[in-house]
């Protein structure tokens, strides 16, 4: 029984992103399978997270997996001289080694109040630490692979899928601990996820991936949040408003009067009662 109620973060779009650039990628093609990814060039900036979102089956997680160096571009333009730590979307627990066996290969001072305060505690890490990664549950899991990815010396960090097996309160834990890192360590981030409120509590900038599921994908260059959500959501033809005591975003019931009006404004997500 949780015996606190869970407070939702009211995150204003983000349009004031820094302007040093991390990374300029140019455009490229990834074919996989029968799909091909179609990819804008675009940049990463300094300190940034970049949140990435689309259908199933249109790119996203092929998009990360370049970017990480598990697979190579078509035409191998993509040439990336950056340290990369990269959380995939499945994660397994093929190792026997205890939590803390874990965590202390990847940092030496998993104990020092620092990353006891901003990491382990936040993502409640410090009662597992005993405990085999064979044994973990896959919400443990994920939280391990969360703090093991931001652990590791980098200049780039892929996130894909974090909230996967995650309840709600330890999505927002997982988003106030990216963002955290991204701000106070001029850390840049890709986070790929469907949780749409987890999206827009973490990121400061969005890439949109389109296309025909399974075929053919495309990966647009990253605009603000406001832009971004509004392309995304308009595609789905859904709105949303902010519930006004937890400030959580709620669905707009289909042609009510809030959806018909928003849709007018063209404001589908960030929308002031």
């Amino acid at each position: 029984i949780r015996e606190r109620r869970i407070e939702f973060e009211f995150l204003q779009p983000r349009e004031g992103v820094s302007e040093k650039i991390l990374l300029e990628y140019p455009s490229f093609k990834k074919s996989l399978n029968g799909f091909t990814l179609i990819a804008e060039k675009g940049d990463i900036r300094i300190g940034e997270v970049l949140g990435v979102v689309g259908a199933n089956a249109t790119g996203k997680s092929t998009f990360v997996k370049v970017l990480a160096g598990v697979f190579e571009d078509d035409e191998k333009r993509l040439k990336l001289s950056l340290r990369v730590s990269y959380k995939p979307q499945y994660i397994r627990a093929d190792i026997d080694e205890t939590v803390e066996g874990f965590l202390r290969k990847i940092n030496p001072m998993i104990y020092s109040s620092f990353i006891k305060t901003e990491f382990l505690k936040p993502m409640a890490i410090e009662e597992i630490m005993d405990r085999n990664l064979q044994d973990l549950s896959g919400g443990e899991l994920q939280r391990v692979a969360i703090v093991a990815c931001l652990l590791r010396e980098a200049d780039l960090y892929l996130l894909d899928e974090p909230t996967a097996h995650l309840d709600v309160e330890q999505r927002n834990e997982a988003a106030r601990l990216i963002r955290r890192f991204a701000l106070n360590n001029s850390k840049s981030a890709i986070v790929v996820d469907h949780d749409i409120y987890f999206i827009d509590m973490v990121s400061d900038r969005l890439m949109l991936f389109e296309g025909e599921p399974g075929i053919e994908g495309f990966a647009r260059r990253a605009r603000g949040m406001r832009e971004g959500m509004n392309a995304f959501l308009s595609k789905l033809g859904i709105t949303f408003r902010r519930d006004e005591e937890t400030k959580r975003p709620r669905v707009n019931k289909l042609d009510s009067r809030l959806d018909r009006e928003q849709k007018a404004a063209g404001e589908y997500y960030y929308y002031r009662l």
